[in-house]
């Protein structure tokens, strides 16, 4: 027993909780192999259809922190499920969408609610397994589910759309949705409300809200609009004028959004500048190698998601057995160090792909070699990330590096994508062909990614402190909070 919860309930409650969060990760690539089949359908241009994909990034990168912060003070199972009805009602509308409006504002909905269950999910899983040996097994599920998702969206977007239609990418969320919610009720206790429920930080949550989503277009339309269009540096100005606001506002308000202390903490501040750096390298792989697939080596969409199998194979591996083994036996700072240099090596190996690859020869080794990478880092950057703060703050860490990795994938993505499209152009106008200019921009992607993984190993080599998760040995939280 703990806390009240059997044995066999609380890995039942993870899969439940874990089942909820896949979905959420499913939807950020999902969509993507069925963006040409929206376009015709619902009549989208070139620039309009960004929005698909965008309204969903904005608002789930924007919300991260809030949702933290509400998960600490209103309780992380009651923001666990309000997040899970507003994905699912988001998600029936997408699929019933019939305009593109209707569509993008959906998008948007389905960002809050993805927003608010992943903040959150973190704090329960913690609180549910607070003995070290339980911990690493449970988040190395978590690991796998957050590294896997993505590769499996592709596959499952590409069976859907191709034996479907692009609608049924989003109502398959909706018997997932019901069943994750009913199974989260009869799971997971209902906890106790906070005695004295402290004033939530509105102002601090608009501001870095507000910071973060004006980042995030500045960059992702900066290729386009100009990186030194007025256009992109006034958004870009903007942003870092309400980021030094909310700065400001945090170091004064009695009850901040994100306690400025919080960044004083060795591991909690090392693994989210590693998770910025390791998101950004994944973000680059995932979808510069789906890119260099379709557009040089001819796949269809089906073929890529197959071509991700071995890495989503080898990742639940070792995410599942190995990784919580390591991370037992040699803490965290050994085994996220070499997660990261065998993602580098496998992104090197992708920057050599020929345009006329095999993938036997050019794409399976950094398949093998970034599953290896991800399934053995993943749990350790989310533990380190938790393993220094108190237990009614866990939400807000939850928060805090789950935006780590959405703004260092999105920003990381956008500036890796937009620096390879430059280089294309430059190729093509000196003369190179057009699969070997696409292919030099690839190139340049996947080492920039490279470098992105040799530095968060360099940083998490030096300043991770190499002890397990103590919290786990002595205070334990206490899921009362949930």
């Amino acid at each position: 027993m703990t806390h009240g919860i059997d044995e066999r309930k609380r890995w039942i409650a993870l899969i439940v909780l874990c089942l909820g969060v896949l979905m959420i990760v499913l939807d950020t690539t999902i969509v993507n192999v069925a963006l040409p089949s929206i376009r015709a359908d619902l009549g989208f241009t070139e620039t309009s259809l960004v929005w698909v994909v965008n309204a969903y990034m904005l608002t789930f990168g924007g919300f991260l922190l809030l949702g933290g912060r509400l998960g600490d003070l209103f309780g992380h199972r009651r923001l666990f499920l309000l997040g899970i009805t507003l994905f699912t009602l988001a998600s029936a509308a997408c699929g019933l969408a019939n305009s593109q409006g209707l569509l993008i504002t959906a998008r948007a909905v389905q960002g809050l609610g993805g927003a608010v269950v992943s903040a959150v999910s973190l704090s329960l899983i913690m609180n549910l397994f607070t003995s070290p040996a339980d911990r690493a097994r449970a988040m190395g599920i978590y690991g796998f589910v957050g590294g896997g998702g993505g590769s499996v969206g592709v596959l499952l977007g590409g069976l859907l759309t191709s034996a479907l239609s692009w609608h049924w990418i989003f109502l398959v969320n909706l018997p997932i949705g019901v069943a994750v919610y009913a199974g989260c009720v009869a799971l997971l206790p209902a906890g106790k409300p906070p005695a004295q429920r402290a004033r939530l930080d509105v102002a601090g949550a608009i501001a870095v809200t507000a910071s973060l989503m004006l980042a995030v277009y500045a960059v992702v339309h900066g290729n386009e609009a100009g990186w030194m269009s007025a256009q992109t540096l006034v958004l870009l100005g903007l942003a870092i004028a309400l980021m030094i606001a909310f700065l400001v506002i945090e170091s004064r308000v009695p009850h901040p959004l994100m306690p400025l202390h919080m960044f004083a903490l060795r591991n909690v501040a090392t693994a989210n500048a590693v998770g910025v750096l390791w998101a950004a390298a994944l973000f680059a792989w995932f979808f510069i190698s789906a890119l260099y697939m379709q557009r040089l080596l001819n796949y269809s969409a089906m073929q890529v998601g197959l071509a991700f199998l071995p890495a989503n194979i080898i990742m639940a591996a070792f995410s599942l057995g190995l990784s919580a083994k390591l991370v037992m036996r040699f803490g965290i700072r050994a085994p996220l160090s070499l997660g990261l240099l065998l993602a580098a090596l496998g992104l090197m190996l992708f920057a050599r792909a020929p345009a006329g690859g095999s993938y036997m020869l050019d794409v399976l080794p950094g398949m093998v070699l970034m599953g290896l990478g991800a399934g053995v880092a993943f749990n350790p950057v989310l533990l380190a990330a938790m393993s220094d703060v108190a237990p009614d703050e866990s939400g807000l860490a939850s928060g805090v590096v789950n935006t780590s990795f959405m703004m260092g994938g999105a920003l990381g993505l956008a500036i890796l994508a937009s620096l390879a499209a430059a280089r294309t152009d430059r190729l093509a106008a000196a003369g190179a062909g057009t699969a070997g200019a696409l292919n030099g921009g690839y190139h340049l992607a996947f080492l920039l990614g490279a470098v992105a993984a040799l530095v968060g190993a360099a940083l998490a080599g030096i300043f991770v402190r190499t002890r397990t998760h103590e919290q786990g040995q002595g205070e334990a939280p206490s899921v009362e909070s949930i």
